[in-house]
This record gives structure tokens, sequence and C-alpha cells, in this order.
């Protein structure tokens, strides 16, 4: 993936385009001695002690002011990436930019591709795989509890976890090859009994991890939430109530939300997506029914759906309508009935609708209730947590790792508890390790790298 390991890469590790501050950053063996030679007075630079801050003038190689910058010197192995480092703070110009990033290139400096930065950390074993995915996760985290649970990650919780339960392993196989080596002599190494219940207790672990994934993809990904329903019942005007904006067009006329409208919101620190979707019902109208289908697509991928019901309009057809719509969602879906327009009916009975699926009456028009409905969202959402424990995967690749590992746990303890050789196994128990050495990278191959390193912007 990066051929040349020993090379010194350079590249702008803010974002693209003009600002105040831009950092350019360079790391490598030589990064010190190319950097310096951007400036007239080198032995100030050379003698800046780990992790300071210089304020100077750097040169372009016509011996012309660049620019007045700060310079920071960090020292290997104390530097992100394990190597010598320099992160150079310009002006946001974006000439200043190229010109530092073409004059260190023709110092002996090559442009960094993407993830570079974050391969020679784990390179470096600054930080292992699994923390790499959480560090990407930080970067694009877009919520409190997406900041939560990447810092958790970076910290090393997985990371810790996974080395337990390789110990435990490990424990566990050197004990069943030691049953073989002795064999044929009269020495019990260990209780079968007693290693069945270790291997259950493995078994356990690695699937409250599984489970957690539910949860913790919600939260990297973000809660799609679609707001469905027939025609005119209010969808628009609900999703510009959550929202305290005009974002979607509400209209009397039917069929005025011909395509799906999403906005991101941030409740109680949690992110959802609400999807504005067309409303349900036959027509003739092209477009319309291309709008309809859309919407059967966003219930589909939606984790929430918001049912809304005109509450002044309840007939025969209503109870039809739900009882289609609700044959469109899985068990791992929630199906949360709106009774909209609530304000205006006197003596709702709404106990009929508690008995098809959660229920609650609003009004998108006065926001009546749309804190209880925001509260049963925040509700639903931590209840997708099965633990009190932080230990949370996001990345799917984990996910799958870990449900291999436990299928392997699974058969090693089969075959303890009906008596197998110790080679069978503990040749499980070797791939439950091997595949917790693919989670933090300790075992891999370059694709996996690639599709890792490759999800980060060139700076990184």
């Amino acid at each position: 993936m990066f051929n040349d390991e020993n090379r010194t890469i350079c590249a702008i590790s803010s974002p693209a385009g003009m600002g105040a501050i831009a950092i350019v950053r360079l790391s490598g063996e030589n990064s010190i001695k190319i950097a310096s030679k951007l400036l007239s007075n080198k032995d100030k630079f050379f003698s800046l002690e780990h992790g300071k801050m210089l304020y100077t003038q750097i040169f372009g190689e016509d011996g012309k002011i660049l620019d007045d910058v700060l310079l920071v010197k960090f020292i290997a192995p104390n530097s992100f990436t394990g190597e010598n480092t320099v992160e150079i703070y310009c002006h946001g110009s974006e000439y200043i930019q190229s010109q530092i990033i073409i004059t260190l290139i023709n110092y002996g400096a090559s442009v960094a591709k993407p993830g570079e930065f974050s391969f020679q950390a784990f390179f470096n074993s600054r930080i292992d795989l699994s923390q790499t995915e959480a560090l990407a996760d930080l970067i694009s985290s877009s919520s409190r509890e997406s900041h939560r649970l990447a810092i958790n990650q970076m910290k090393g919780h997985i990371s810790s976890e996974i080395a337990e339960l390789r110990e435990k392993m490990l424990e566990l196989v050197a004990l069943m090859e030691l049953e073989l080596d002795f064999g044929e002599e009269d020495v019990e190494f260990a209780d079968r009994t007693k290693l069945s219940e270790i291997t259950l207790e493995l078994i356990e672990r690695t699937s409250l991890l599984i489970s957690s994934y539910k949860y913790g993809n919600a939260i990297k990904s973000g809660i799609p939430v679609a707001i469905v329903g027939e025609p005119n019942v209010g969808k628009s005007t609900l999703l510009n109530a959550l929202l305290k904006d005009e974002r979607a067009i509400v209209s009397h006329i039917p069929g005025t939300t011909r395509d799906t409208i999403e906005e991101n919101l941030i409740i109680e620190g949690l992110k959802f997506r609400f999807i504005d979707t067309a409303g349900i019902r036959n027509s003739d109208d092209l477009v319309e029914k291309m709008g309809v289908k859309r919407t059967f697509e966003n219930i589909e991928k939606s984790q929430v759906i918001l049912l809304t019901i005109d509450a002044n309009i309840v007939d025969s057809q209503t109870f039809e309508f739900i009882s289609s719509i609700k044959s469109k969602i899985n068990d791992d879906q929630y199906l949360l009935i709106l009774l909209n327009k609530s304000d205006t009916v006197n003596n709702l009975n709404d106990e009929v609708f508690t008995k098809l699926a959660d229920t609650i009456s609003v009004s998108a028009k006065t926001r009546f209730n749309l804190d209880k409905l925001e509260q049963k969202l925040i509700n639903w959402v931590k209840s997708l947590k099965t633990s009190e424990s932080d230990l949370i995967i996001t990345s799917s690749r984990q996910l799958e790792l870990f449900q291999n590992i436990n299928i392997s746990l699974v058969r090693a303890k089969e075959g303890i508890d009906k008596g197998l050789s110790g080679d069978f196994v503990s040749q499980d128990l070797r791939e439950a390790m091997y595949m917790l050495g693919e989670i933090t990278g300790h075992i891999t191959n370059d694709d996996v790298l690639g599709a890792i390193f490759s999800k980060f912007c060139i700076g990184k």
C-alpha cells in the first residue's frame, strides 16, 4: 500500500480552501532537516525542544519570504506517527499553502497519500487498527454520543478487551496442548468442566460486543427516521416543527411533497436523520408515483418509522393503511404512530391505536407533545444499548470478525463438552485468536489496510 516506509511525507492537514490559518504537516526521518531549509536561522530551529513552538519567517527556494509562521517540532518516537514530525502553521492563503508544499517537495519530501500519516502511526505501533478506525470515527463524529464512543475506542477500550480475550484463549490452548503432550500419562492439567466454563465466559463476552453493534452503528451513522403517511396528514409540518425551521413546503394541496427531504437533528447528544416522504396514495401522476416508491424505499432502510395519521379522519381505511405499513416493517425497526392535529379533536380515543403500535397524540402546528415525541425517540435509541458497558463496536469489519470468533468459540466449547481430542479444540481456539489479531491489525493483509486507510483525507 505504502511502498517506501522510509520516505518523508508532507501534506496540508487543514480543510481545503482559504481560511485564517492552515496547517502543513511533514513527517519522516528527514522532516526536521527538510523543514530547516525553509529558514534563514537554522540553529534556532535545531535547538528547539520537542513540542515547542517557534515563530519565524520561512523562505522559498528563490530566497523570498513565503510567510510568517509558527513551527512545531516533534521528535521520534513521541509524535502521532512515531517519526520526526514538523507542523507549519501558516496563513490560510491557498497560494501560500501550495508554495510551501512545492518547496518541501523540491527539498526532498513526497506528497502523502490518503491516510499515510495514520498508517505510519499504525506501522510504528502508536495505534492499532481498531484505534485507527476509532480515529476515523472521531474525525467524522457529528454528535456528543458519537464523539464519546470514538474517544473511548481511541483510549484503547476495545484493544484492552481483545488483549484479555486473547490471554484467556492462549491459556486454554496451552492446557489443551499439554493434555496432548502428556495424553498417555495419568496427568490432568485442567478439569474439562472448568475449561468449558472459561470458554462460555469468552462466548458471552464476544456476544456482548456483537450485540453492542446495533447501538454503536446507530450512534455513528445517525438514526434514520422516516416520516410517512397519507397526503395532507401534516408530515412536512411535523418536520418543520422538529427542525424549528421552514425546511419543507407545506400546502393543503395533496401530493405537494414529490421527493424526499432529509435533515439532521441532534437531540440530547444523539443524531437523528429525519426524512420527510411523499404521501402514500394511488395516483396516475408519474412523478407522484415515483415519490411514493421512494417513500417505501425509505421505510425499508429507516430504523424508526413515524406513521402520521390525521386524528380528524379515522375510519376503517385508516386501520387498513396502518396494517399495510406494519406489514413492511421488521422487528428491528421501531414503529411509532403519531395522531397529528390532535389539538382539533375532542375526546380522542387512542386506545385502539396503542394495540397496534406505540402511539402518541401530537400537534405539529402547535408543537403539542413534540417534547414527548423526542423523548420516545431517545428512549428507543437507549434501548438498543444492551449493557451498561462502554465496550461498543461501530465497525462492520469488527462485527464480522467477532461473529466468526464467536462461532469458533462455540465449536470449541462443544468439543470440550463432548470430550473431543485437544487438537480439534485448540484448532478452533487458534482460529479465534487469529481473528482477534485481525481486529487490532497484528495479523492482516494489504487489502484490508488499504480499505481502512483510504477513508482518511490526504493530511491524516
